[in-house]
């Protein structure tokens, strides 16, 4: 007869509390979340408010600044266009004085002129260089007037010849450009004139690149003997 093992038994714990407590620990971890997630926020929110008070004192200090920075600009503005204002003025008051001693040399000229004339010395007055104007044509060249005069108590004709010698500095060295240089041409004629109270002759001449000129002598040789006067060199700027 076979023999037949008992059947073995198997022992479980049994815990039905188990599952209570997961649930309890869920719980528990939801709440201290939460209980973070809460101090965390009342934590942050001082300094939150805190950086938001700064940013607005950033954002009305740069605004004040825009504002600063818009009426100095207008002010440097207005100061640049009175400073332009006064320097306009000045100009003009500068061209102004200009124009009036203009017009006093040219009419102590003129008084010169018809005193030389009409013999107010009561002398008998030579021939004489009333002026010399000078006008640049560009390029080196330049065209004069030449005015002569001599007393109205010599009733008689002047006739003779005239030159012009022009003195100055190029490279810093003094040098005289005779009536030959001046007009380019070797052995060059004089100029002429006749007159009985006065004349206005022109013509032209030649400055070499970089001369200087300083003054210029007029030689006059008629029959009353020979006559030279300087005349200071005061022309303006040569044309562009």
């Amino acid at each position: 007869m076979a023999f037949t093992p008992a059947p073995r038994l198997i022992v479980t714990e049994h815990r039905p509390y188990r599952h209570v407590l997961k649930a309890v620990a869920v719980v528990l971890a939801f709440v201290l979340i939460v209980t973070a997630y809460w101090l965390g926020g009342r934590r942050a929110a001082p300094e939150a408010a805190t950086l938001r008070q700064q940013w607005r004192a950033l954002q009305l200090d740069h605004t004040k600044a825009v504002q600063r920075l818009d009426k100095l600009t207008q002010k440097v503005a207005t100061l640049e266009r009175s400073e332009q204002v006064e320097r306009d003025a000045a100009r003009a008051l500068q061209d102004t004085l200009a124009e009036r001693d203009a017009e006093l040399a040219g009419l102590r000229n003129d008084v010169a002129f018809y005193e030389r004339l009409a013999g107010g010395d009561s002398q008998r007055q030579p021939l004489s260089v009333h002026s010399l104007d000078l006008e640049s044509l560009g390029d080196g060249s330049w065209r004069y007037t030449l005015t002569l005069t001599q007393n109205l108590k010599r009733a008689a004709t002047s006739k003779g010849q005239y030159r012009l010698r022009v003195e100055g500095s190029i490279e810093g060295r003094l040098q005289t450009l005779d009536w030959d240089a001046l007009l380019e041409h070797k052995d060059a004629a004089p100029g002429q004139f006749s007159f009985k109270y006065f004349q206005q002759i022109e013509g032209s001449f030649m400055l070499p690149a970089g001369f200087v000129p300083h003054r210029v002598r007029v030689s006059l040789h008629s029959d009353q003997g020979q006559i030279e006067q300087v005349v200071p060199w005061n022309a303006p700027n040569p044309k562009e």
